[in-house]
């Protein structure tokens, strides 16, 4: 593994989101001095909060999945994930509800799935559900070490004999058309394979191997930080002041101080901070605009779909809504293609509500409820650009408000007095790439080591993480690039993540 040349004792990061925070604290169990340099006045990056008439609203990822590679991170400076956050699963994780009328828990106990499957689908249904769940676990098995949790330098790493075992489980061929190797049922493919979208490849161009995503949500579980999701971030930035990392919100980073091919200095709107090396973790324009350099590659980056949020505080809820609920439109196939190669709004969209007041009623006022409503969208490459959702914004958002009240969640509009709306302008003006918060697609080209490097050509002390970087989008893997860019730095491979305390590792086991 390639690490960074000369001293490491100092090291600056830039950005308190999950990633920065990640490399602060297995930068600081390593024995180095950290400086963290945040822009906002609080942790969290994109996983942040906004307090808004009672409402305690998380302005970024809802879902939190493989809780064992955060309490890694806390484990290296003495701490444990339960020390810092209260931690709940979800059960169920999801409910799925379909547009012929149908529903289902998804469960990540292996029996109480079972069950469900049976019940919804048949006695078939129930056995592919089996066979599927023992292969998702041999994907993860295959793929974590050797292609996640890893630093690449060249695509020969690729060669390890778990390269050979992915193969022999099909994780090269389609992603849809191996899910259907399992179920026949279109709406139970739909609950495996829908993960794919948020990698910015539909499931009919996915490789089968991403469905490790769907491992992770619907075999490790699904769980919810009490307080919210930004209680995470807000726990390892305490968990790493108390280790000694010095923590600076409110200050901008304006440019990088250089010395021939190595930066001695972060420059902010406060003041100048020397470094001995530097993590970046701001969206790849912005940190090749520090750097000055961009790296040269034979195809322009390709984006994920990007997504229009609303944020509702509500005076009443539906029961027919779970912690989160994925509310299926009946067109599947029109819908990518929509989002990822037409550049439409989707015709008959598919959503996700989450509602965080089902787990934690003290998110919002007393008697009031809380619903995050999540609709895929094109990227800004593709679809309309920053300018045109000024007045598309407020449009689509009573457009879904009205589509939402077709499928059964009445008065919704009438019942909303505390809403925050995020689209595409608003991810544009926070200075992600495309209008989009899910960063460079997880194509077969941008996947491993075709992804950007998180180390740059012509700079030998700077690591990069965040999403956009090695290995990729979601909460699991944007821990993992701040742990992947410390060990760039220190030269230190961490042990492989164990689980949280008081959280299965596999949600159930899984079955013989």
């Amino acid at each position: 593994m390639r690490t960074v040349s000369g001293r490491t004792d100092h090291v600056v990061v830039v950005g308190a989101g999950l990633s920065g925070l990640a490399a602060a604290l297995h930068l600081l169990g390593a024995g180095r001095r950290v400086t963290i340099v945040e822009r906002e006045a609080a942790p969290g990056g994109r996983a942040g909060s906004l307090l808004r008439g009672g409402y305690r609203i998380d302005t970024g990822p809802t879902v939190l999945t493989m809780p064992e590679l955060a309490d890694e991170a806390f484990a290296a400076v003495g701490e444990s994930l339960a020390d810092r956050v209260d931690l709940i699963p979800l059960h169920p994780a999801y409910r799925a509800a379909f547009a012929d009328g149908s529903a289902l828990d998804v469960h990540t106990d292996s029996e109480a799935m079972q069950q469900a499957v049976e019940e919804f689908a048949g006695p078939e249904a129930a056995a592919g559900y089996r066979r599927l769940r023992v292969w998702l676990h041999s994907l993860y098995r295959a793929q974590m070490k050797h292609f996640i949790d890893t630093n690449f330098d060249s695509p020969f790493q690729l060669l390890t004999p778990d390269l050979a075992r992915l193969a022999a489980l099909g994780g090269f061929g389609r992603l849809d058309a191996r899910i259907r190797h399992f179920i026949k049922d279109e709406r139970l493919r739909r609950v495996f394979s829908f993960q794919s979208l948020y990698a910015g490849v539909p499931p009919k161009r996915a490789l089968a191997a991403y469905a490790v995503i769907a491992y992770m949500d619907t075999v490790a579980g699904v769980y919810f930080p009490r307080g919210g999701m930004h209680a995470l971030p807000q726990g390892m930035a305490d968990a790493a002041a108390t280790a000694g990392a010095e923590l600076r919100y409110g200050q901008e980073v304006l440019r990088l101080e250089r010395s021939g091919d190595q930066v001695t200095a972060v420059v902010t709107d406060q003041g100048r901070i020397p470094c001995d090396a530097v993590v970046l973790t701001p969206d790849l324009p912005v940190a090749y605009r520090l750097l000055g350099r961009r790296p040269r590659r034979p195809v322009r980056l390709g984006h994920a779909p990007s997504a229009v949020i609303l944020h509702a505080g509500t005076r009443r809820t539906w029961p027919q809504l779970a912690h989160h609920t994925i509310s299926f439109g009946a067109a599947w196939h029109e819908t990518f293609d929509e989002l990822t190669r037409k550049g439409r709004l989707m015709s008959d969209p598919s959503l996700l509500i989450t509602r965080p007041t089902t787990t934690d009623p003290g998110l919002a006022p007393p008697g009031r409820h809380l619903h995050y409503i999540l609709a895929p969208c094109p990227n800004t490459d593709i679809g309309p650009g920053p300018a045109q959702w000024g007045d598309l914004g407020p449009r689509y958002r009573d457009e879904l408000i009205a589509e939402l009240e077709r499928r059964g969640l009445d008065g919704l509009g009438a019942s909303i007095e505390e809403q925050c709306l995020v689209t595409p302008a608003d991810w544009t003006g926070q200075g992600h790439a495309a209008g989009t918060p899910f960063s460079a697609a997880h194509t077969f080209a941008q996947t491993g080591p075709f992804r950007p490097r998180n180390l740059v050509r012509g700079t030998r002390n700077v690591v990069l993480a965040g999403c956009g970087t090695t290995p990729g989008v979601g909460v699991p893997t944007v821990l993992l690039s701040g742990k992947l860019a410390a060990a760039r730095i220190t030269g230190l491979r961490s042990r492989a993540p164990r689980p949280a305390a008081g959280t299965p590792a596999t949600g159930g086991g899984v079955p013989a």
